[in-house]
This record gives structure tokens, sequence and C-alpha cells, in this order.
């Protein structure tokens, strides 16, 4: 079993900071990509950003120079660091992970959301 574990979401000013966390535990023997996904209402789910296990990275244009996404290999823990907030950065954000349990069988892993909401 493997569970994806979020945390720090919640309402901030425009302009404002967060950062989430999201840490994987379970049967891990390799992690690949981590990353963060975001849903608005009524909308489909997007990427926002992902990290490989290299440490190359990837950003939705709408985030970049805003957003950082780092990770801890030691910990199974992927980070995002958001910057400048707009309103239109109001989702619920999802961390991913593609990694290998020790039947060697790449699979992907969804948490269960952490809400940012993005409001004066």
């Amino acid at each position: 079993q493997v569970q994806l574990v979020e945390s720090g979401g919640g309402l901030v000013q425009p302009g404002g900071s967060l950062r989430l966390s999201c840490a994987a535990s379970g049967s891990i023997f390799s992690i690949n990509a981590m990353g963060w996904y975001r849903q608005a209402p009524g909308k489909q789910r997007e990427l926002v950003a992902t990290i490989a296990s290299s440490g190359s990275t990837n950003y939705a244009d709408s985030v970049k120079g805003r957003f950082t996404v780092s990770r801890d290999n030691a910990k199974n823990t992927v980070y995002l660091q958001m910057n400048s907030l707009k309103p239109e950065d109001t989702a619920a954000y999802y961390c991913n992970a593609k990694l290998r349990s020790w039947d060697n069988i790449l699979r992907n892993y969804w948490g269960q959301g952490t809400q940012v909401t993005v409001s004066s």
C-alpha cells in the first residue's frame, strides 16, 4: 500500500504565499517523478509542476516565475512553494507520484487533495 498525504493549503490574499507538502509512504521501492496538479470547479485537472528524480522540473506557463517545485528524496516528499498568488490559482491541488513498489511495476498515485483559495 502507498499513501500520499498533502498539507499546507488554505486561504490567502492575492499576492500572498503558501507552501504545499506531500509525503509518500508505504511499500515504496523507488520514485520517478513527483508533482502537483490542480482542479478548479467546472474545469479539468491540469498540471502545475513536476520534478523528476534527477531534479529536472516542468511548469505550467501560468505559474512559471511564481511557483517552485522541489523534493526531498530521503523523505519521499515533494513541495510546492507558491508566491504572488492570484485569484485564478484557486483550486484543489493534488499531489502525484509515479513510483515502483517492491513488485517493480510503475504505477501512478494521487493524494486526496488540498484546497487553495486566493481571495481578499
